[in-house]
This record gives C-alpha cells, structure tokens and sequence, in this order.
C-alpha cells in the first residue's frame, strides 16, 4: 500500500489551507461567541469550489474521492476552527450521497449544482428522540396523498436548520408492526425547509455554537413525489451508503482538530519558561505530548486505510468505524494534552486550545457512539454474538 501524498492530493490540502488560513483564531472566537453561522467561510469554500469535491463532475463537481474528502477535511480543522469549520462544510460532502446514488437525471440536475455553488444549504432531520442511533424505531411518518406526501413527526439534533432552505428527512411511510422487516417501510426525502409547517427550537450545547443544532417539530408537511428519493420503502438502505464515507471524514477531522491542539501545545512549552527553564524541556511536559503525537500518526493511518478502501471499492466497515473511533480518541486526547500543557492559560478563551477541547469532544459521540462501535467490531470482525 501506498502511503504517499501525490500531486493532485498536495495541491487539495494547499488550496484548501489557502482559503482556511485567511480566517483567523479571531474569527472562530467571534463566531463560538455569537453563534452565528459561518458564512463568510462557507461562501469563500463554495467560490474556491470546494463543495463539490466529492459531487460528479457533469453537475459541477470534481468527482473525487473520499481519500481526497478526507485530505481536505483534516486540513479545514487544522488551523483552528474545530468542528464549526468542518460542521459548515462537511455536509455537502457524503450527506446527500442519497441523490448522488439514487436520484433520478432530474432531481440531480435540480439540486446538486445549487449545493455546490452554496445557494442551497440542507439539514438532515434523521435522528429522533426516543429513536436515538436505532434507526428502524422513528416515527416521524409521511402519509401518501394524492400528489405527494403530507408528514407529521419530530427530530432532533438537526444540525443548520437555523440557516437551511433545504432539508433531507428520514420517514416511514409504512408503520413499523406492519412491516416484515424492522429497515422496511423507510422512506427519504429531499425538499424545502417549509418554516409555516416546521418548528425549529435551538439546543443550547458545548460547543460547535457556531453551527446550530436543534429539535424540530413537524406539522402537516406536504411533500410532492418529485421530491422522493428512490423507491417508497427503501429508504434505510440508500442512507448505508453514506455511513462509512462519513466516519471517515469524521476522523480525519478528529485528528485534524488534535494535530491543531498538540501544534499550540509544543509551541507552548519552548516558549513558557518557568524556574529558568522552558517547560517543554521537562519530560513531564514532553512525553504525553509525544504520545498524542504517536497516537493522531496511528489513527490518520487507518483514516487513510479506511479511504483507500473504500475508494478501491472494497469492504471498509471495521475499517471506518476504527478510524472514527481511534480519530476521536486520539484528537480529545490530544485537544486535553494542550490545555494540561498551558496550565492556567489552558483555560483562558485568549490561547484557544480550550475551545478545540470543546470543539472536538462531539466527534467521540457523534454520529455514532464509541459503544456501538466496539459492539459492532466484536460482533463482524471478532465473531461474537450480537449484544444489542
């Protein structure tokens, strides 16, 4: 295997830094402050075009990979933004992978080229309270009408719907005791975020405050047939298929926000001096920086691993899910390091690292739980019987 960057994936990471860098710790720290969304950024990452870097190219995209996805998803969180940077962008990514896939000539046509200019910008209503990462338990529920479907239900922890004219929305559309299998009679959907029919009420949370996340009610939403995604009913298969590329963008991520973190860190501990001394010539200073160093290494491997598997099209499952797995682990463990490093100063907003460790904790939870994931590499790769 080939662990080299080629020329093509150089030149991603440096265009993309380029945009990055003209925002500033500043202005991260102005939008963790205010919570607005970024869109100074995430119209700066459309006019430089990369929204579209994984979209096919006769709709306006670069039609690349999820190797070259992760490449410029670890540079976004490399110069401290965090998951507010990412979260702006990340979700043109892999998210509508459903039309990519399943959508007719004319739904591709009608939506992918506005993502990617950024005139559109989607939320995905999937996740329910009482449904949590059981997915086959929503109740959210699209009742066919002539015309179309009329939806009534509620999610939550949907990220953007604050600043979303689009939403894509998980449903059934047949209830689950009717149904033969627990994944049957799901339905998708991609259409307009109607604001008269859905409320919106922002979580207050941790971090990220820069891009929302909320629990949203729906009440009597019409939407027309034109906006299906493939066949009634099969809607939990067509989200697979994004599964794994996000865990991998998820990681790379993760490690991108740590390497961020550890960089403050080590320039941190040559220029503090304290007793005459700076403090990174203390090994107690240097070997858990080290260390953290060791472990991102680790887990960028098996992010790229993962994305060389699944771009060559082979099985990724446990690759991915480590990936996301050892990526958090890896960037939390890395982000704490640094506020451990700068002591007192590690807490001040001034030095930042505060708000990476803030920022980076989501992606030990999100968009699957550190638990599962080990329930699910027991079970596929160690054969163990299914626990859950």
């Amino acid at each position: 295997m080939d662990f080299s960057i080629n020329d093509d994936q150089r030149a991603i990471r440096e265009g993309v830094a380029a945009v990055v860098k003209r925002f500033d710790d500043e202005y991260w720290l102005a939008r963790d402050e205010d919570g607005e969304f970024p869109r100074a950024f995430h119209r700066a990452m459309a006019e430089a075009g990369w929204l579209g870097i994984t979209m096919p190219t006769e709709y306006g995209g670069a039609g690349l990979g999820v190797t070259e996805a992760a490449i410029m998803m670890n540079e976004v969180a490399s110069h401290g933004g965090g998951m507010a940077a990412t979260s702006a962008v990340h979700i043109n990514l892999f998210g509508p992978h459903p039309i990519v896939v399943f959508g007719t000539p004319e739904q591709k046509q009608r939506w992918i080229p506005r993502l990617i200019s950024g005139e559109d910008q989607c939320c995905f209503g999937f996740t329910e309270p009482d449904a949590g990462l059981n997915t086959t338990a929503i109740k959210t529920f699209a009742q066919k009408v002539p015309g179309g479907y009329l939806v009534d239900g509620q999610k939550v922890w949907t990220s953007t719907a604050q600043v979303a004219n689009k939403i894509m929305l998980l449903t059934r559309t047949t209830k689950l005791e009717d149904c033969a299998r627990p994944t049957d009679g799901i339905t998708i959907f991609y259409t307009d975020l109607d604001r008269t029919k859905i409320d919106v009420h922002r979580i207050a949370k941790m971090g990220r405050k820069a891009v929302d996340s909320n629990a949203i009610f729906i009440d009597g939403l019409f939407i027309p047939d034109s906006d299906r995604i493939g066949e009634e009913g099969k809607g939990f298969s067509y989200i697979l298929h994004s599964l794994n590329p996000e865990r991998i963008l998820i990681a790379a991520e993760a490690t991108g926000i740590g390497h961020d973190a550890l960089r403050r860190a080590a320039k941190y501990a040559r220029e503090r001096v304290v007793f005459g001394r700076p403090i990174g010539q203390n090994q107690g200073i240097q070997h858990p920086l080290a260390e953290r160093w060791m472990a991102l290494e680790a887990a960028w491997t098996m992010t790229m691993k993962a994305a060389w598997l699944y771009d060559s099209e082979l099985p990724c499952g446990a690759e991915a899910n480590t990936a996301k797995f050892l990526g958090a682990r890896a960037g939390h463990a890395a982000a704490e390091q640094a506020v451990f490093t700068h002591g007192g100063f590690g807490y001040a907003k001034e030095y930042h690292v505060e708000r990476l460790y803030r920022e980076v904790t989501i992606t030990r939870i999100a968009p699957i739980t550190e638990q599962l994931i080990l329930s699910f590499i027991a079970e596929k790769v160690l054969d163990q019987p299914k626990s859950y």
